[in-house]
């Protein structure tokens, strides 16, 4: 039975639909509210935006005209029990209202960080688009969520929640799982700036600085990790390897070195660059010949290492089959289940002290995937952090930027968090330090 009439069903049962809390008005998070008006058994709730007029926006351009904005909890509550809508500015203020899942749409780690411990201390399942967050404390934010009896998940429809789709579907089927990852439309550029794309960005409808993460590989390194830690595979190796492939030689590629592919060894992730983008692969193999010819009958190859090939991803029209897999089927449709990779802060150019590191897609660092146990033994810094941190010392062009080159900004909350995941012990957070991160 298809989600859609899992949630009907539910609304029939508990004579409402989901109701979902979404933070973000910007452009992803107008294109889901947009989406989820126009599916049954759910309904968007709640915005939250800084700029409340946008929230509103959000809700109006969907075509939901009972949007009361701002207002007391108490009386907000009342409205959204009636089957109304609201628009507010504070993210408490929404994890405090009668919302059953909410949806993060920042895209800011920071923010993304403060949403989703707001919601799941408040007993609320939370989903986030911003996947910077999960790479930088994610595993932390999972624990929380176990601990809470909540959900904590990656929305669908990004490139390494559909990979793992891909991964789940091949192991259900008792496929080796070789490899993983996704295609990339472009060879990395990494000392490219914002600076550099305001011609591209414009003719692309983009913010510069966002497309400035996809061309520096940014975001590439981030989605890479953020499938290693959920599917408990390593990367390739540092930086990951990035071949040319197409669809036909992806098989062939990602193959291990005694079959004259680049692979080391199975069990890994990576990227390549070629007409696989936007699409996302899962290399496999079968240890049964009956399987091999079967699947050589099927198209999929000569073998013995087969593709599965997904040609799309949807971002934000697919993101409400998370809140159908967290609230009808309590799962998430990702989050790490082991800490295999990170992504640091590189200089794109020499850094002085004194500077102050403006984050990702900016124009002082780029992000480099690293294996964690490697990370952690040199102390590089993990980009999630490194916005707003001040260098006490000059970084080469090139070189990790480390935690002893910098100051961090001990206000913000995912700083806070990443040193208790870092300090868990045998896999246990401290779950009271978390709370009082929220208090405070």
């Amino acid at each position: 039975m298809g989600y859609t009439r899992k949630l009907l069903e539910r609304q029939e049962r508990t004579g409402r639909p989901v109701r979902v809390g979404l933070v973000g008005a910007g452009q992803m998070g107008s294109g889901f509210v947009a989406q989820l008006a126009r599916q049954t058994g759910v309904t968007v709730s709640v915005v939250a935006d800084v700029a409340i007029d946008r929230a509103e926006t959000a809700l109006t351009n969907a075509g939901i005209q009972d949007v009361t904005v701002g207002g007391e909890v108490s009386a907000l509550a009342e409205i959204i029990e009636a089957g109304g809508h609201a628009a507010v500015g504070d993210i408490d203020v929404l994890t405090a209202l009668p919302v059953d899942i909410v949806v993060e749409c920042s895209g800011v780690p920071e923010v993304a960080t403060r949403v989703a411990l707001s919601a799941l201390t408040a007993g609320k399942d939370v989903a986030l688009m911003t996947v910077e967050a999960d790479v930088t404390v994610g595993l932390a934010l999972a624990k929380l969520a176990e601990a809470e009896g909540r959900i904590y998940t990656v929305c669908r429809g990004d490139e390494p929640v559909e990979c793992l789709k891909l991964i789940e579907f091949a192991e259900d089927l008792g496929l080796e799982v070789v490899m993983a990852g996704k295609g990339k439309n472009n060879p990395l550029r990494q000392g490219d700036t914002p600076d550099d794309l305001v011609d591209e960005a414009a003719a692309k409808g983009m913010n510069p600085k966002m497309l400035c993460s996809f061309v520096d590989g940014t975001k590439t390194m981030i989605e890479m990790a953020a499938l290693a830690n959920a599917a408990d595979l390593e990367l390739t190796q540092r930086s990951m390897i990035g071949p040319e492939a197409t669809v036909e030689t992806l098989a062939e590629v990602f193959s291990p070195q005694e079959a004259g592919g680049l692979l080391d060894r199975t069990g890994v992730v990576d990227y390549c660059t070629g007409d696989v983008a936007p699409g996302v692969f899962v290399i496999v193999r079968s240890d049964s010949e009956v399987v091999r010819e079967e699947l050589r009958y099927l198209k999929l190859g000569e073998g013995p290492y087969f593709a599965l090939y997904r040609p799309y991803h949807l971002a934000s029209i697919e993101a409400p089959l998370s809140i159908a897999e967290a609230v009808i089927d309590g799962d998430a449709s990702l989050q790490p289940v082991a800490w295999r990779a990170e992504v640091t802060a590189i200089a794109k150019r020499t850094l002085h002290a004194g500077e102050r590191i403006d984050g990702i897609g900016g124009f002082t660092v780029y992000g480099d995937a690293v294996p964690a146990d490697e990370a952690a033994a040199t102390g590089e810094l993990p980009i999630g952090l490194a916005g707003g941190a001040a260098l006490v010392r000059d970084v080469a062009q090139g070189a990790p930027v480390r935690y002893e080159d910098v100051e961090l900004d001990a206000a913000q909350v995912i700083v806070r968090l990443r040193r208790l995941q870092d300090a868990m012990v045998d896999g246990e957070l401290d779950l009271d330090a978390v709370r009082e991160l929220v208090e405070r």
